[in-house]
């Protein structure tokens, strides 16, 4: 006979690619990352097991077969009107990776002050006091944007990506890229950790996103890195809207 375990499918749909996960209570304990989200592969991403109860967030607008998977799994969709376990002071609508990623960092740091990288396209930087307020950050392009816009609006500069060592200084034009474009994302890290010591030495950083490992690798112990920041945040969502 096969014994089904009931779990929580949590869906995170990005720019690039979609990031599914099976969560038992707190514990992440499966997943995947697809192209793009489809129903026959999120059915067999779930396998034999019952999904009790979904969350399923987006960054890019959905389509019609988009909400049929939703409905389908009878899913939380999660946007600007779903209750969060935290307060906010931002005043605009903030994007839903972002805010999973600060609900994230708080449920592993609970009763601490943390700054919450996330490295993706954009480099976001966000706030969430020990008293679960999130008082918003900043926003600047991430490592690829920066290196396209080098070559996009330039005539001459060449088309670069990240590379695993970051130069200090350049002796040609290449490594001048590289090392303006990585050293520089580098110094503005570091410069807002510094500053932000000055009124406050007891809080944590935290790193998130696709370039999440290039960060925890150049800034080593002084960060914690954690590539699931944002599904571990989303299922706490989930498990906010359904305590009642």
């Amino acid at each position: 006979m096969i014994k089904f375990k009931f779990l929580k499918l949590v869906v995170d749909i990005g720019n690039t690619c979609t990031k599914l996960a099976l969560f038992d209570k707190k514990r992440l304990t499966k997943h995947e990352i697809i192209p793009k989200l489809s129903l026959e592969k999120t059915i067999k991403f779930c396998g034999d097991n019952k999904i009790e109860s979904s969350i399923f967030s987006s960054v890019v607008s959905l389509c019609e077969s988009d909400y049929q998977i939703i409905n389908f799994f009878d899913g939380l969709l999660f946007n600007n009107k779903t209750p969060v376990p935290i307060e906010s002071n931002y005043k605009s609508e903030i994007g839903s990776d972002r805010l999973s990623a600060v609900i994230g960092a708080n449920y592993l740091f609970p009763n601490k002050d943390i700054w919450v990288f996330d490295a993706g396209t954009c480099l976001t930087a966000d706030f969430i006091t020990k008293d679960k307020v999130h008082e918003g950050g900043r926003i600047s392009p991430g490592i690829e944007m920066r290196y396209k816009s080098l070559h996009s609006f330039t005539s001459k500069l060449p088309s670069l990506s990240l590379e695993p060592n970051s130069i200090f200084k350049g002796n040609n034009t290449n490594e001048s890229i590289i090392s303006g474009v990585q050293q520089g994302i580098l110094a503005e890290v570091r410069a807002l950790i510094s500053d932000f010591r000055k009124y406050n030495n007891d809080f944590v950083v935290v790193f998130t996103g696709g370039n999440a490992s290039f960060f925890e690798k150049e800034l080593k112990s002084s960060i914690f890195a954690d590539q699931f920041l944002v599904l571990k945040g989303l299922n706490e969502i989930l498990d906010y809207n359904e305590k009642d």
